[in-house]
């Protein structure tokens, strides 16, 4: 039986239910509206993302089952907690907002086209300046060798994607978001889909 899939009109922010979404790709739900903040402030308080490449109109995701890592069962290995321990690095948040969703998008160990194209780039920043989209950096000196972004809202965070430069550099933002969210009471970090770097971390 063929499902058909929504398509989202640009005036009105209504999204379909997420229950709606399909199993086969899990999670597509609509196609089309556009990346304004106010659409997307309706889509991530729904648990509904986008996600899509260059050449293709908008797609909106809701998966289930959906990664995620619950904030006191977040893993850290012996090398990571070392590492940790000697405080090489500095961390900070909201700084560099547009460097780290930059470097993200050209993370040089992403083999595969990125999703993060320039659409998406001005959609975050836009996000950022209205107060919804955050960024953790990861410092060496100076350098900028680590991060991540994404949103929060809803009383949660939605992780976007992070780079590295530096062996452990996103990892170490990993862990400063969690233990920022524990601060918090946030107890979970939505990580939206699982892959075995998120899985090593502790996602499920």
């Amino acid at each position: 039986m063929t499902q058909t899939i929504p398509l989202l009109s640009s005036d009105s922010l209504i999204f379909p239910p997420v229950h709606s979404a399909l199993k086969e790709p899990n999670g597509l739900l609509a196609f089309g509206g556009d990346l304004t903040p106010k659409r997307l402030a309706k889509a991530y308080s729904s648990g509904i993302f986008p996600w899509f490449s260059e050449g293709e109109v908008i797609m909106w995701w809701s998966p289930d089952p959906r990664g995620v890592i619950y904030c006191n069962e977040l893993k850290i290995n012996k090398t990571l907690r070392k590492h940790l321990k000697k405080q090489t690095f500095t961390v900070t948040l909201n700084h560099a907002f547009e460097e780290v969703i930059e470097l993200c998008a050209d993370a040089p160990f992403r083999k595969e086209g990125t999703w993060i194209v320039d659409e998406m780039i001005d959609a975050y920043i836009n996000m950022h300046q209205e107060g919804l989209a955050h960024s953790i950096e990861v410092w060496s000196g100076n350098q900028l060798v680590g991060g991540l972004y994404g949103v929060a809202i809803n009383g949660y965070f939605s992780g976007e994607s992070m780079f590295y430069k530096q062996s452990n550099a996103s990892k170490t933002a990993l862990v400063y978001l969690i233990d920022l969210l524990k601060s918090q009471n946030v107890e979970f970090l939505d990580c939206q889909m699982l892959n075995p770097f998120l899985a090593e971390m502790g996602c499920c």
